[in-house]
């Protein structure tokens, strides 16, 4: 009986020291699962947050992303403004641009109309020139020689004047 009493005393040793263990292990598991519980909520405390500050963002870029496209058709609609009125102006330079080419292009076949005339003029001139130097050659000509007619004359003249002048101081 008292081998059997104390077999069953070691027993429930064994079983209150495995209790034991089993406690100790069950506070460690308990701790170590409050530490998990605590860091969990940390987490969804921290998930609210991100989703929080998420949603702001989404909202934020939403409301970016109005603005921008917002600003977006009101630069496309002032650079259409901007192509229109310089199209315009475009088109009337080009009207600008023909006329002036035009009135060119008028301009250098009165030039050349001109020149045309100018050099006929000039020949005229020219031919009228050497005319007329061919008359007044042709002038000067005989004038030179009706002078040395002249000339040849009057010596002839002083002459017979000398003579008469003589014949009457002689007759005298």
């Amino acid at each position: 009986g008292v081998f059997i009493y104390n077999h069953l005393q070691q027993k429930v040793q064994n079983a209150e020291a495995l209790a034991q263990k089993y406690k100790q292990q069950q506070e460690a598991l308990s701790a170590q699962l409050q530490v998990v519980y605590e860091h969990r909520s940390r987490l969804e405390r921290s998930l609210q947050k991100e989703r929080g500050e998420h949603k702001k963002t989404k909202e934020d870029f939403l409301v970016y992303k109005l603005e921008a496209q917002e600003a977006l058709n009101k630069e496309k609609q002032d650079s259409m403004n901007r192509y229109g009125a310089l199209s315009s102006q475009h088109k009337i330079l080009k009207n600008q641009h023909e006329d002036v080419k035009k009135q060119l292009l008028d301009l250098q076949l009165q030039h050349n109309s001109l020149k045309l005339e100018h050099r006929k003029t000039l020949e005229t001139h020219s031919q009228k020139y050497a005319q007329l130097q061919q008359e007044k050659d042709s002038e000067v000509a005989n004038l030179q020689d009706t002078v040395f007619k002249l000339r040849e004359e009057s010596k002839l003249l002083r002459k017979a004047h000398q003579e008469v002048h003589s014949q009457l101081l002689n007759a005298q």
